[in-house]
């Protein structure tokens, strides 16, 4: 009788436990997390940081919705708007406005005062009113990718470092008959982002500014004048890759991977994309180049891994958590690393620095400029890039002048700022 009972303990125990097991799997929270973050790492690598969370936080799972940058950007625009967005999204600073205004996405200073959560460790925050609605995860510059093998093919022995040398540069590259072009200039109007990685960030690169303010000062502004007037002399040249108005940035790696270009301005997120697709490309990175005669800083051009949450996410405390884990300096160190980005927690440092030659050209070029982007938290900002491609194609084309350009984009412009 004692064996049996102990037997029917036991088995009504085991019944127990798997009952409150399927019960706490029941319950468990379900985050939905959209960003283009995954296809851009090593296979695998983001999933482990994410079983990592999970084996942390037993009562959360975590579903990734991952994408290319244009398709996610277009389901997270659709989600704010239909009150849909999944409950933790990555963010594009230019978005941030515009879904601040559409009461879309969550604030977060209340979210990290809720969960008493210090951002002392934060290395920035991206506010409006006050408030922040967005953290950028990892930050990736944007410098000057050189394929090595087509410099050296056209006899130039060293990386351009001012205008007038990469002017020399593009055009000794360019050889129409072979389909090779010097540089490569994105301006599809569907994906803007062209104007502010590669129009805007030859202003940046000399210390100018499209701003004054905090409002548009295209109208005379010498630097911007200037920066216009030398990408058209490049178009006219004939070393820009042809397609130009209907290219979007990932158009333009695909160019540069297949060795029809010898110089773009790109994101080091795209790194290991480049490598993988092209293992034997022979490639530098240097700084973007400044007019001959500019001795400051350079503006480098950066874009984030931003991360908020969504207003409409029933598990907002959940969010929090998994932000909070990803801001970690330890797991920020290891993301920042596989991501060959800059942390953006203080205290991370990521690996690749002392490991990856190509990375510590990067570094080099970080610490000897400044980060600039104009565009970040300014309103309707991707809209700000469209009406500044268009009448900008039409000046390449030549038929308006510099001075129409930039009269018709500050009109457009000004009136988002009312």
């Amino acid at each position: 009788m004692n064996k049996k009972l102990v037997t029917l303990l036991l088995l009504a125990a085991t019944i127990l436990m798997a009952h409150g097991s399927l019960r706490a799997q029941s319950n468990a929270v379900t985050l939905e997390f959209s960003q283009w973050w995954e296809p851009e790492l090593p296979a695998g690598k983001f999933r482990a940081l994410m079983d990592e969370f999970e084996a942390q936080n037993p009562g959360i799972k975590v579903k990734l919705i991952s994408g290319p940058y244009s398709t996610t950007r277009d389901q997270i625009v659709a989600g704010a708007a239909t009150g849909t967005m999944s409950d933790v999204v990555g963010l594009d600073g230019a978005w941030v406005n515009d879904f601040v205004k559409q009461g879309a996405i969550a604030d977060l200073s209340k979210l990290m005062s809720d969960a008493k959560y210090d951002p002392s460790e934060l290395a920035a925050q991206i506010q409006l009113n006050g408030s922040t609605y967005m953290i950028p995860v990892v930050n990736f510059v944007y410098p000057v990718f050189v394929n090595l093998d087509l410099l050296k093919a056209a006899g130039i022995d060293k990386l351009p470092s001012t205008r007038s040398e990469f002017a020399a540069a593009a055009k000794k590259l360019t050889n129409p008959d072979k389909n090779v072009y010097g540089w490569v200039l994105p301006l599809s109007t569907e994906l803007p982002n062209g104007i502010q990685n590669d129009v805007m960030s030859w202003v940046w690169a000399s210390g100018g500014s499209m701003l004054k303010d905090g409002k548009p000062n295209l109208v005379g502004n010498k630097d911007v004048i200037s920066a216009m007037e030398y990408i058209k002399s490049l178009y006219d040249a004939g070393v820009i890759a042809k397609g130009a108005f209907t290219m979007k940035e990932p158009d333009k790696v695909e160019e540069f991977v297949n060795g029809r270009v010898g110089m773009m301005i790109d994101s080091l997120a795209h790194i290991n994309l480049i490598r993988k697709r092209n293992p034997n490309l022979n490639f530098a990175i240097t700084a973007l180049p400044a007019v001959d005669d500019y001795t400051g800083k350079r503006g480098l051009p950066y874009a984030s891994w931003g991360i908020g949450v969504a207003q409409n996410s029933k598990h907002q405390a959940e969010a929090w958590k998994l932000i909070a884990f990803l801001m970690s300096a330890d797991v920020n160190s290891r993301l920042s690393s596989i991501a060959n980005a800059f942390p953006g927690n203080v205290k991370a440092t990521p690996d690749f620095v002392k490991t990856d030659k190509l990375f510590a050209a990067a570094f080099d070029v970080f610490k000897n400029g400044y980060l600039a982007n104009e565009f970040t938290g300014l309103p309707v900002a991707e809209q700000l890039m469209r009406e500044f491609e268009e009448p900008f194609q039409s000046y390449l084309s030549g038929d308006i002048k510099v001075d129409e350009l930039l009269s018709t984009a500050q009109d457009a412009w000004m009136k988002h700022f009312k």
